[in-house]
């Protein structure tokens, strides 16, 4: 389809609009956890599900999406994906108890699954690749910058009005989104209706789903659990039982042969690093300030807050950077920064300041939208058109993964460094002293991902072919 014959901007400020509010989800409960428990009398653990399950449901149908995305027009999967995450808001709003807001949050997170590939695979259909960056990087503000305010503006809402609101403020954008793509959504997508593979969505769904939930576990009841040890076990069997059939299938649910296509693996390590402490950070700095400094959750969220400013203002920018000089330089400098802002927090303590975390989360963030976005876009940009759909729900699954993955170490390495400094009288205050480590294996990991990206072979802007080769033939 010529992209003359529908108009960019108006899929743009749709799909950007629906994501938005689908990726702010993700951490919206973060801070309304307290108030939800009090009300309808639930423990922390239980409670803690409203935002565990949003992620897990969401790791399970995005690999699901590029299967999706074949089988269904552009119009048909995002008008279904928002009614589906709109029908789902609703059940949470009115929710007369905990078991039924539960209900609305896995509602909620199944269409919000879909929209970020979908997103993801459109943009890349619309843009030439000269162009790519640019619209990507609009992609990199909607990441980087929802789930950063979620927290804030949860903070803010539950603190002077009803949780319920937090709900019922999103409704209205939702429909609003429906209603506009009913009657502008144009289909921009290749459909090729492959058949369903029954197996492959229910191996998919115990893969990914038990990895996923065995991470969580892990982080919240640590790594020796039953329950995570059967998640995790679950999740492999399953996942290489997946992968297998993948490989023997003439049309695959998930494409797993995009990891042939030169940059692209590597792409999704530095990737996986990266939203890896994006999301680890996110956790322990509220973590550090509300159990460790006495800050208000308000206060914590705020601290979050310019970090996500410093995202939305140089997402775009980084994007148009990308168009003109390629990835290359962008993700060591990114990674260089990230790196740097990542050691600054390995020596926090009682008396560290706002100003401070602040100021330096910021700064971390900075490095991170120089990276996101800048490798996601020189990962797909070598990918063939057809497999685009699978190279973005591979991307986006590794980073789910990742996040997970990346939250229950950091917890687990916190809680045990300060059990363990408990038992060492020359350490004052062992729980800073076990954040202290976390923020080490951060730093570590960044580090780690400096150092890849010196071994990447990128290809200039306008190099990227719908055509590449991939390294080895099928």
């Amino acid at each position: 389809m010529e992209s003359t014959s529908y108009k960019k901007s108006t899929i743009v400020v749709l799909l950007l609009a629906g994501s938005f509010i689908a990726i702010l989800n993700q951490t919206l409960m973060i801070t309304a956890i307290p108030p939800i428990m009090d009300e309808m009398g639930v423990t922390a653990n239980s409670a803690q599900w409203l935002t565990t399950v949003f992620m897990l449901v969401n790791g399970i149908m995005i690999p699901i999406s590029a299967f999706l995305l074949e089988r269904f027009t552009t119009r048909q999967l995002f008008i279904t994906a928002m009614s589906v995450f709109a029908f789902g808001t609703l059940v949470a709003g009115v929710a007369p108890n905990f078991e039924v807001l539960l209900l609305g949050r896995v509602i909620q997170s199944t269409g919000a699954g879909v929209m970020l590939p979908l997103m993801t695979t459109v943009f890349l259909m619309i843009f030439p690749v000269n162009k790519r960056g640019a619209a990507m990087g609009l992609i990199g503000l909607v990441i980087s910058f929802a789930p950063a305010i979620g927290p804030a503006f949860s903070g803010w809402i539950t603190g002077h009005y009803s949780w319920r609101l937090l709900f019922f403020i999103i409704l209205p954008i939702a429909l609003i989104d429906i209603v506009v793509a009913f009657f502008k959504l144009k289909n921009v997508t290749e459909v090729t209706r492959p058949k369903v593979d029954v197996l492959s969505i229910i191996l998919s769904s115990f893969g990914f789903g038990g990895l996923l939930y065995g991470f969580t576990s892990a982080g919240n009841y640590g790594w020796t659990a039953m329950l995570t040890l059967v998640s995790l076990g679950v999740g492999i069997v399953a996942l290489v039982l997946f992968i297998t059939r993948q490989l023997k299938l003439a049309h695959p649910m998930l494409e797993f042969r995009v990891f042939q296509y030169s940059v692209f693996p590597f792409a999704v390590i530095i990737g996986m690093i990266t939203f890896m402490g994006l999301i680890g950070v996110e956790t322990l700095v509220p973590l550090f300030m509300q159990n460790m400094r006495e800050f208000t959750a308000f206060e914590a969220g705020l601290a979050l807050l310019p970090g996500a400013v410093v995202t939305g203002i140089m997402a775009p920018i980084i994007g148009r950077i990308f168009d003109r000089i390629g990835a290359r330089w962008l993700v060591m400098i990114g990674l260089s920064i990230q790196t740097v802002a990542s050691f600054s927090f390995i020596r926090l303590g009682p008396e560290t300041s706002f100003a401070f975390i602040t100021i330096m989360y910021a700064v971390r963030m900075l490095g991170l939208v120089m990276i996101l976005m800048p490798i996601q876009t020189a990962a797909l940009n070598q990918v063939p058109k057809r497999l685009i759909p699978h190279g973005a729900a591979m991307d986006n699954t590794m980073r789910m993964i990742a996040a997970s993955v990346g939250t229950a170490i950091l917890v687990t390495v916190m809680t045990t460094v300060t059990l363990q400094s408990e038992q060492r009288p020359d350490i004052a205050y062992p729980d800073i002293h076990g954040a202290n480590m976390a923020f080490m294996v951060v730093a570590v990991l960044s580090l780690i991902g400096l150092i890849t990206s010196f071994f990447v072979k990128y290809t200039k802007p306008g190099e990227e072919t719908l055509d590449s080769q991939p390294l080895k033939s099928n």
